[in-house]
């Protein structure tokens, strides 16, 4: 009888162990992201979960309006979004899904190659027009109605037809190579490194991580300079909104990500301490050695909705309670 007792605690020590075991004080933050920020959010993650025993980040990199539609069309829970264009989460998340945003990062339009490329020799600034409209060579851009770098690749080409005097180069190099559209700008890296294509439109970042070689291209013509704003915004393009059948114009600006935490957050508190992590000293070293400029000071448009926080991040809210 006494064996059979000692058995049934012992039992019962393992069945409340399992139960114990499965009840995890674990948080999760989950990120949508920019596929553009792969690489320094990767790196985030990991100095940040070393730091804070207990916390999971969950990284899904996507196009920018993509990331946006999880939120609104799918109704994903969402922690953080990392937009390529502070214009995603402001034309598409506020303010419905979420109040406020803060630009943290800029980047600029480049086009990347290996050197295996055709005429890889030959591309400078002057000439990469004319080569990307030979025959033989292929290019690839990213998709305008999934992410910020295609609309920006068109807003790029749009400008260097003036920029360049170059009438009717738009339209040719819009309806060329249109078999290597890829949802987000990091599918095309795939491409150039499997010499599937010859070029493409990128972001200076995106080249600098993945070691490939890149023309820089006029600041009149590249969205990276805030000088500059009022030629940028002299073109525009229409791309899908929220729904299948809804257009928005995006005019030309100056890259500039930014990122919000939706209304439909899981763990807003652990959100708040991970974008706190990322805008001090050593989530900006990291984007910098990532090839990613911090947008110094970050700014927002909806000042009167940041969290108390994060307001010490911005100049102009560091001294409100």
């Amino acid at each position: 009888m006494k064996r059979i007792t000692l058995l049934i605690a012992i039992v019962l020590l393992a069945i409340s162990g399992c139960r114990n075991s499965g009840t995890s004080e674990t948080k999760e933050i989950i990120v949508f992201h920019a596929g553009s920020l792969s690489v320094p959010f990767r790196e985030l993650k990991d100095k940040y979960e070393k730091d804070n025993t207990g916390i999971k980040i969950l990284l899904e990199p996507a196009g920018s309006l993509v990331c946006a539609r999880k939120i609104t069309e799918l109704k994903k829970p969402c922690d953080i979004m990392a937009s390529a264009d502070y214009f995603v989460i402001n034309e598409l998340l506020i303010p419905e899904f979420a109040d406020w945003s803060i630009r943290f990062a800029t980047n600029e339009i480049v086009i990347a190659y290996s050197e295996k490329a055709k005429y890889a020799n030959e591309i400078n600034s002057s000439s990469w027009m004319d080569i990307l409209l030979r025959d033989d060579v292929l290019y690839g851009r990213s998709d305008p109605d999934a992410d910020p770098c295609g609309y920006r690749s068109v807003l790029a080409i749009m400008l260097s037809e003036k920029y360049y005097k170059m009438p009717g180069l738009t339209e040719k190099l819009i309806q060329k190579n249109r078999d290597y559209i890829r949802p987000k700008e990091v599918d095309l890296v795939a491409l150039i490194e499997t010499n599937a294509i010859d070029y493409m439109f990128q972001y200076k970042s995106v080249a600098i991580q993945h070691n490939l070689k890149y023309i820089e291209l006029p600041d009149e013509v590249n969205l990276s300079d805030p000088s500059h704003e009022g030629n940028y915004s002299s073109v525009s393009l229409n791309v899908r909104g929220n729904k299948p059948d809804e257009k928005i114009e995006v005019r030309g600006e100056y890259i500039n990500y930014s990122m919000t935490i939706p209304f439909n957050a899981p763990n807003h508190d652990a959100a708040i301490d991970f974008i706190s992590y990322i805008l001090g000293s050593d989530g900006l070293e990291i984007f910098r050695k990532n090839g990613q400029n911090p947008l110094i000071p970050f700014s927002t448009q909806q000042p009167d909705r940041i969290p108390s926080e994060l307001r010490k991040f911005l100049p102009d809210l560091k001294d409100i309670k």
